[in-house]
């Protein structure tokens, strides 16, 4: 079983004129640093000099940029420095202009509001880790390294990119690590050779990984035989939908609020309750930043997201409402 998590890194997101963050601050871009080939690194303070929220790693934030739009980026700093975030942004040519923005217009000095943090990729204990990265997917790994570091942990990790120059805090990790870093770009090394890492199943070693699908999907295939929950991984994309389970409409209940709205196929729950007069907190809207993650009473959902993994679709105590459906005629939320 694979446990697959958030999208943190690129251009899904809410875009200008859908609401920011309920819980967004403004903090400042104090810091811009090119850190490879089409990424910045930003560092944000509070403008004020207040404390941060607190974060572990595999967090990642709502960036509310000053046009409007709104992207989820990993936590990719220090987690013991209560006064910074830093995140990465890669430059993303067909995506919808956030990352253009962040590249070509957001300088030190401009205000930004930030929600969250938020975590759907926590690194769980386990006597050693393998982290396996493709190209910005470093980015919420640069915590979990370090924390395993700070536990006394056995960890390696395994980096690939298109070439050297494009791979974001290749020679930081270098520096701090040593050999168990091992930076592999392709136009130098070739692909990752994931048999060679994963071919044996090691029972006393957990699997994080984040890039793009098909590096995710090399990685899962070659973790099969691992066993259950030893995979997790974070994906920049909503996974592929497939077909609702139910074509019918159906009946959601908001226990908390008295009200029942149906839901038809041709909208979501999350705008069919929002029709209901009732306001949910949402961002991406493609089952993957985790906002509008909302707990079930009864029923069973059709979980659609690119959230949730195995062990938690299975419970059914909780659904994401911009994607997720019912199984049956009826679901009661705690709304």
């Amino acid at each position: 079983m694979v446990g697959t998590s958030v999208v943190a890194d690129t251009g899904s997101g809410a875009g200008p004129g859908r609401p920011a963050p309920r819980n967004a601050v403004t903090l400042t871009v104090s810091a811009k640093e090119d850190v490879a080939e089409g990424v910045v690194s930003l560092t944000l303070t509070h403008p004020g000099g207040a404390r941060l929220p607190d974060w572990t790693p595999g967090s990642h934030i709502d960036l509310v940029l000053p046009e409007g739009t709104t992207r989820q980026y990993s936590l990719c700093g220090d987690r013991w420095d209560a006064h910074t975030y830093r995140i990465a942004v890669l430059r993303e040519p067909a995506g919808r202009g956030g990352s253009a923005y962040v590249h070509d217009r957001l300088s030190p000095g401009d205000h930004v509001g930030v929600g969250g943090p938020r975590n759907h990729f926590p690194l769980v204990p386990s006597e050693k880790y393998l982290f396996i990265a493709g190209g910005i997917g470093i980015t919420p790994l640069l915590p979990m390294v370090r924390q395993a570091e700070l536990l006394g942990m056995e960890w390696q990790l395994l980096y690939g990119g298109r070439t050297r120059s494009s791979m974001a805090f290749d020679e930081e990790l270098m520096e701090a690590y040593g050999e168990r870093v091992h930076i592999v770009p392709q136009d130098e090394l070739g692909l990752l050779d994931l048999a060679a890492w994963l071919g044996a199943p090691r029972p006393d070693t957990k699997v994080y990984s984040c890039g793009p699908a098909p590096l995710l999907a090399a990685v899962e295939a070659a973790c099969v035989a691992w066993p259950p929950y030893a995979l997790r991984t974070e994906r920049f994309t909503a996974a592929k939908q497939t077909a609702p389970v139910r074509k019918a409409p159906f009946e959601v209940e908001l226990r908390r609020t008295g009200r029942t709205v149906t839901v038809t196929p041709d909208v979501s729950v999350l705008e069919a309750v929002r029709r209901a007069g009732v306001d949910v907190l949402s961002s991406c809207e493609h089952g993957t930043c985790g906002t509008c993650l909302t707990p079930v009473l009864e029923g069973r959902p059709d979980h659609r997201d690119s959230v949730l993994a195995d062990h938690e679709r299975a419970a059914n105590d909780c659904m994401f409402l911009c994607v997720s459906r019912s199984c049956g005629d009826r679901l009661v939320l705690d709304l």
